[in-house]
């Protein structure tokens, strides 16, 4: 592993945009197997780059596949991390299931089926059953001549291979731990068990003061007298999450498509292998987040939403002309998605964000002209049409300014460049695109959806015998 680890390393730093590279071998303590390294690859400052960060990590995958008996995976450092594992690609997906033997089974199906996915990238597992074993069974019967127990196997298993602890060392300033092992030479070949022995005792003939009898004697018995020695395969490890085993299934999202996309990918290819239901499935790290987002995003947008209408309607005292003031949400979130798709971007947690900040910079367009028409209205008498008419035409130039003011605030997050600029610059995008949209539409929707909401509403009270606002106030100044 050490020797691939060189040759990848030769590769990858032959990239002109790569500064330096580190490696180990084996992950971390939860996975400590020697055939699983580590490198953390270095990139130059991003104005000394001659690429994007997803043309150089295509690269560096050509390069490391280039490599004989290694395969290399990469995945970008996250500033804000997720995940609680260590996995080879950037997602990961999680299979539990009492029964190990069945991972051996399924885990190879459903990896052939997600790399079919166009969605998906770099499928990988931290599966590793296949590993070698040497079955060391004990003949009792032959065993028993020479008073050799399953312990006794043991014991010498342990003392030549599992690194024992006999004593330690106490100097003035340290300790050292004295350890018991066979030559790391030996170590790598079955043929040396042939080389262990075990201590015996054997009986012989003797003469006693009763007579004739067997009297034991101590010896050497050669392991493999004793012993059958067999090869098979065993896993290198078994991995847990909680009390069952588990295996990862870790992959990227391929170019051109979204996390959500490779999430419903990974679910129809379960269902489409047939995956027993003795299997619990789950995301983790950043593409759970990702799902439990997904799942409570509606429910916060139709709370920001509720509660945006109760305020309007206690501030208008009306029930209809709230709506005319959230007819602009639309637009505006249609402008922001077409912003995304035209520059290229997905929908992440930062697009998000810019659509809930447009919830409250785009409804003022109409909250500055409903509020100066309701006012018309109710003080002057103004009808309808007149008020609302006389409303956009003086509040077009407020309506302009604040318009202007947030679209040039919005554009250094749209144009920025540098360190960090691929976070803030889906945030501009939406701003941006939802800010004109909405202010195109919105100034010749409004007074229309006005008219007619106040018409609905007029029809509404003539049914029910009610009385407008207007007429409420009239009777007052009457009085």
């Amino acid at each position: 592993m050490k020797k691939h680890q060189e040759a990848v390393i030769a590769e990858v730093l032959q990239d002109p945009d790569v500064a330096s590279v580190s490696s180990f071998v084996g992950i971390d303590g939860q996975n400590m197997t020697l055939n699983v390294g580590r490198m953390l690859i270095n990139l130059k400052p991003l104005e000394q780059r001659t690429s994007g960060l997803s043309a150089i990590l295509a690269r560096l995958a050509e390069r490391g596949s280039s490599t004989p008996g290694a395969r290399l995976f990469l995945q970008p450092v996250q500033d804000l991390s997720l995940d609680s594992t260590v996995s080879a690609t950037q997602y990961q997906f999680l299979l539990e299931n009492p029964d190990y033997d069945t991972f051996k089974t399924w885990v190879p199906k459903l990896l052939t089926a997600l790399q079919n996915e166009p969605a998906l990238a770099d499928v990988t597992s931290d599966l590793q059953a296949e590993g070698l074993v040497a079955h060391v069974t004990l003949d009792r019967t032959n065993g028993a001549r020479y008073s050799i127990t399953p312990q006794t196997v043991d014991n010498l298993l342990y003392d030549s291979y599992g690194q024992r602890q006999i004593s330690t060392i106490y100097t003035q300033s340290n300790q050292y731990r004295v350890i018991l092992e066979t030559e790391p030479r030996f170590q790598h070949d079955l043929a040396s068990l042939n080389q262990l022995y075990l201590p015996g005792i054997s009986s012989e003939a003797g003469q006693s003061s009763s007579g004739p009898t067997r009297l034991p004697t101590s010896g050497l018995v050669p392991l493999h007298q004793v012993t059958t020695i067999t090869k098979g395969l065993a896993p290198l490890l078994v991995t847990h999450f909680g009390q069952f085993p588990a295996t990862t299934v870790s992959f990227n999202v391929a170019e051109g498509y979204s996390l959500g996309a490779a999430t419903n990918a990974i679910d129809h290819a379960a269902a489409a292998i047939g995956l027993p239901p003795a299997f619990q499935t789950a995301f983790q790290g950043t593409a759970a987040a990702f799902r439990s987002s997904l799942s409570n995003e509606l429910y916060l947008v139709i709370a920001a939403l509720l509660a945006v209408y109760i305020v309007l309607g206690v501030l208008y005292e009306s029930f209809i002309h709230p709506l005319t003031i959230l007819s602009t949400l639309p637009s505006a979130a249609i402008g922001a998605l077409l912003a995304l798709l035209l520059c290229g971007m997905d929908l992440d947690v930062m697009g998000i964000i810019g659509i809930v900040l447009l919830i409250g910079i785009v409804k003022k367009n109409a909250i500055m002209m409903i509020d100066f028409a309701l006012e018309a209205e109710r003080l002057d008498g103004l009808a309808p049409l007149d008020a609302i008419r006389r409303a956009a035409l003086l509040r077009f130039r407020p309506i302009l300014m604040t318009t202007l003011a947030a679209f040039f605030g919005a554009l250094p997050l749209m144009l920025g460049q540098g360190v960090g600029s691929e976070l803030r610059r889906p945030l501009g995008v939406a701003i941006v695109g939802g800010l004109l949209l909405s202010q195109l539409l919105t100034l010749f929707t409004t007074p229309v959806i006005y008219l007619m909401m106040d018409r609905i509403a007029s029809a509404t009270r003539r049914r029910f015998g009610m009385r407008s606002m207007s007429e409420r106030l009239a009777e007052q100044g009457g009085e």
